[in-house]
């Protein structure tokens, strides 16, 4: 299927998407700072650069995209455009994020993943309830643990 915007439309579109500070990483920072939680910010030391660290606690919190990150939730559909490179490209991602989950366990550190849908579109949970699932992990000192969309299990 061909696109249907024209290459610059594109390219602009495509130019305006980030890997940080992106408005679900807005919400869960200004929350656990509203709740007193102190934390460091994309780690390059740390396997992924995880988006949150909290040292003090040996927590990691990864808040990803649904798309970039192939979750099977509403906010995820296969591109019909160039679909060999997207499945490649998509595919890439969650090896990858395997991979950086398995380093960051190994080196002894809890890993909390939130995921796009818990903050956005028709399935998302209200923010305190995210919030509030987030800081309880942090406390309690759970190994891992995912936060979704309603029809995914959330928390």
């Amino acid at each position: 299927m061909a696109d249907i915007v024209d290459k610059a439309a594109r390219s602009r579109m495509m130019s305006g998407i980030r890997g940080k500070d992106t408005a679900p990483e807005m919400i869960v920072r200004r929350g656990l700072h509203a709740r007193g939680f102190r934390f460091r910010l994309h780690d390059r030391k740390l396997p992924g650069r995880p988006d949150i660290v909290l040292p003090g606690r040996k927590a990691v919190i990864m808040v990803q995209g649904c798309f970039w990150h192939g979750h099977g939730c509403h906010l995820f559909r296969w591109p019909a455009s160039r679909p060999d490179f997207w499945r490649a490209k998509i595919s890439g991602n969650v090896e990858r994020d395997r991979q950086n989950a398995l380093g960051l366990r190994t080196a002894g550190w809890r890993l909390l993943t939130v995921w796009e849908c818990a903050l956005k579109g028709r399935e998302r949970l209200p923010e305190d309830q995210v919030l509030a699932a987030i800081a309880s992990w942090l406390v309690d000192g759970n190994d891992e643990m995912e936060i979704r969309g309603i029809s995914h299990g959330a928390c």
